[in-house]
């Protein structure tokens, strides 16, 4: 059967990671994180110093960056150079810096292309804010997650209170708007819901039950690519 390329959009806070990685678990395809890319990039300029307006030396930052996204029996690891930064890059300085590398140009086009080699033989679920528009235009599947803010907000901060930061919603709340206006409105590569993508508010859904709504999607276009596999 035909495998394939699923693409997850939505705001922070909206629970792509967490809904894309279970919807390749139950269709046994891969997960691609392209958030985690720019945070591997983020992190990296970080921590040699490169400034984040610095158009050029980002770039090159990114050219000379092996980035490898391992999934195991152990769950989802993420490798710079070789090195195991899966809980350095979801640190809130590395967030608001990958914010900021997102903007750039040349690093998305580098990370775009690792994208889409990545994802060629299809059987794929890939998240992040511009992949059905951008990085799989012609996606097989398209979904855009979303909820309301104050759910989102809630959200984050429960991420961060289980790495042991203490903030107050209202705090999150401001960052997760600020997050927002600048994903909207940055000029490469703006969150924007594709126009044939599904629009899936999980607001009041779990993770699981986002899930397995997506996975009821995918089955159904499966099903219609062999119907027309038939007839070609």
């Amino acid at each position: 059967m035909q495998k394939l390329i699923i693409a997850i959009d939505g705001p922070v806070g909206s629970g792509k990671s967490t809904v894309a990685r279970r919807v390749a678990e139950m269709l046994g395809y891969i997960y691609l994180d392209s958030g985690a890319m720019y945070r591997a990039v983020a992190w990296k300029a970080l921590r040699d110093g490169v400034p984040l307006d610095a158009e050029e030396k980002l770039t090159a930052l990114a050219r000379a960056t092996r980035i490898d996204l391992v999934s195991d029996d152990g769950g989802f690891r993420v490798l710079v150079d070789g090195t195991d930064v899966t809980d350095p890059i979801r640190s809130a300085a590395v967030a608001q810096a990958a914010s900021k590398v997102a903007v750039n140009g040349g690093v998305r086009t580098v990370l775009v292309a690792e994208q889409r080699r990545a994802a060629a033989c299809g059987g794929v679920v890939m998240e992040g804010r511009d992949i059905g528009t951008v990085v799989f235009p012609d996606a097989d599947l398209k979904i855009f997650l979303d909820a309301s803010v104050e759910v989102r907000a809630e959200r984050r901060r429960l991420q961060r209170a289980q790495k042991g930061e203490r903030l107050e919603l209202s705090e999150v709340l401001e960052q997760v708007r600020q997050r927002d206006r600048r994903d909207r409105e940055r000029a490469v590569s703006p969150l924007v819901r594709a126009k044939d993508a599904v629009l899936v508010d999980n607001t009041a859904m779990s993770a699981e039950e986002t899930a397995r709504l997506i996975v009821f999607l995918a089955r159904e276009r499966e099903r219609e690519a062999k119907a027309e596999a038939r007839q070609a």
